[in-house]
Order: structure tokens, then sequence, then C-alpha cells
């Protein structure tokens, strides 16, 4: 059940950045989203924020995924 569930996420998903990516407006895909939530065009702090944030998601992603721990 669980993984029909991850499938369904992620099809949703797909097909919401397909329609952002086809219709060319502004703030509207994943990426323009996130810029604008931590403002990393204009913040400093931001940018850091971010950058944390993502490589210490994906350092312990990765780990997770490997070592089968954590």
């Amino acid at each position: 059940m669980w993984a029909a569930i991850w499938i369904a996420w992620t099809a949703a998903f797909a097909v919401a950045e397909g329609i952002a990516l086809a219709n060319r407006r502004d703030e509207d895909t994943l990426s323009e989203n996130v810029r604008r939530l931590f403002r990393t065009r204009t913040s400093r702090a931001g940018r850091a924020a971010f950058a944390v944030g993502w490589f210490g998601f994906s350092g312990w992603f990765a780990l997770h995924i490997l070592t089968e721990n954590m």
C-alpha cells in the first residue's frame, strides 16, 4: 500500500511540475517557490539556510539509504 501512495505522490508532483514548466509562468515551479521561500536571490542568510538544509538532508538521506540505519 505504501509503495502505491509514494508512486501516486511522485506522479502528482510530476504532473504539477510538468504543467508549471509547460505554461512558462513565473513562480509556479518547485524551484521558483523554493527560491522565493528562502529568498536566495536577495539574502545571504537565506542562501546559507537553504545550503545547510539541502546538504544536511542529502548527506543524511545518502547514509540512510546506503547503510540502512538512522
